[in-house]
């Protein structure tokens, strides 16, 4: 014979809609990692185009 029992525990009853979720700022280090996401996905896009972005010298002085 078991010493102990559990109970069954229902869920509670949801009222109503939700509140909405506040959206969390993200981090720092994920910004700047985005931003690096971001020009290595537009560098790939121009060689798969055939396309080689070049920069344009600057005049000598």
């Amino acid at each position: 014979m078991p010493a102990f029992t559990f109970e069954k525990i229902s869920p509670p009853i949801r009222r109503g809609p939700l509140p909405p979720i506040a959206k969390k700022q993200r981090g720092l280090i994920v910004q700047i990692l985005d931003r690096f996401v971001e020009a290595r996905v537009k560098r790939t896009v121009h060689e798969e185009k055939g396309v080689v972005a070049r920069r344009r010298r600057k005049p000598p002085d």
